[in-house]
């Protein structure tokens, strides 16, 4: 395998929530078991403070697209100079460091498309910091689609942890906004997104459970008929083309089943309540059909205890992990 092959670029989030701490805690990590190389992405500054205080013996080197090898010693930092040191406040919610994150992901795939790394990990983020800076936001799914010129409908969330793995055919939107976008488009863009990540897992002939939009999946009309119209056309498209899809049935009732392979869920909560009750903060997110392999980890930026030197990364380190076995299949992340 190549080194571009085996890199990975982290951005490290919200500079002032828990972000640039457990992303260098991760690169560290891997670099002492032989992961995947991790170039950190963010504000040298910021990264450099984390380092100072928790590994004090490491070292940093400022790269660009053109550094083909891993140092020697110590860590890899795509420099990107996007907070003024003044507004870097760890624990504090700000406009400025909301702005700070998009522009390390923005870096971050360019450094991608320069051939710099084959993926993406992104550290939390927080969707009021950088509303605050009046940037239309709504998750990393939806900023991925948009740099990357995909469309909003041609980029989907893949969930996974607790042994689920849940794609949303919509995500960060008012529920009755969220109900009215649904199409059997929609649902066949989401499953078939799922199938081609399952394909990367090592599933060959992936079965996929999709959810009802009403409770029972609308029981036949009983509860509306919005899964006649949506979901169940949705399905027998899937199948006409060889997804061996199931459904529509209701998700309390499908997610029972343990010989599916993954779950289409119509809205955020459906899909996002049993993921995270069953994985809690370990959860990783990865963002299907945008020309890269992108992902994030389950959790906030815990700004409670951001700077106190106390945060856990091993979700990130699981993300990594994830991601890179997604990274070299292209018809997963087309």
């Amino acid at each position: 395998m190549s080194l571009q092959q085996r890199s990975i670029a982290l951005t490290i989030g919200d500079p002032n929530g828990i972000g640039p701490e457990i992303a260098v805690k991760a690169a560290l990590a891997s670099r002492k078991h032989n992961g995947p190389r991790v170039v950190l992405v963010g504000d040298p500054f910021v990264i450099e403070s984390y380092v100072r205080r928790l590994f004090p013996d490491s070292s940093l080197r400022n790269i660009d697209a053109t550094v083909s090898a891993p140092g020697d010693t110590g860590l890899d930092v795509l420099p990107v100079d996007a907070l003024s040191r003044s507004s870097f406040a760890p624990g504090t919610i700000s406009g400025e460091a909301g702005r700070a994150t998009i522009a390390y992901v923005s870096a971050a795939i360019e450094f991608v498309r320069a051939g710099g790394a084959s993926a993406i990990v992104a550290c939390p983020h927080s969707e009021t910091a950088v509303r605050a800076a009046g940037i239309a936001f709504s998750g990393y799914p939806s900023l991925i689609a948009r740099l990357t010129g995909a469309g909003d409908d041609r980029v989907f969330l893949m969930l996974v942890g607790g042994g689920l793995r849940i794609v949303h055919a919509t995500l960060h939107e008012r529920l009755a906004a969220a109900l009215a976008r649904l199409t059997p488009d929609l649902v066949v863009g989401a499953a078939r997104s799922a199938a081609d990540a399952l394909a990367a897992f090592g599933i060959a002939t992936p079965r996929i459970g999709i959810f009802g939009i009403n409770p029972h999946a609308g029981e036949g009309g009983l509860f509306g008929t919005d899964d006649e119209a949506i979901t169940v056309p949705a399905v027998a498209r899937l199948q006409a083309l060889g997804i061996a899809a199931e459904g529509p049935v209701g998700a309390d009732v499908l997610l029972g089943r343990r010989d599916l392979d993954a779950f289409v869920a119509m809205y955020h909560d459906q899909g996002h309540i049993p993921v995270k009750l069953l994985a809690g903060r370990a959860a990783a997110a990865v963002s299907l059909g945008a020309g890269i392999a992108f992902a994030s980890v389950g959790h906030g930026s815990a700004f409670d205890i951001a700077g106190r030197d106390v945060a856990d990364p091993t979700a990130v380190l699981a993300t990594l992990e994830l991601v890179g076995s997604l990274s070299t299949r292209k018809e997963v992340i087309a």
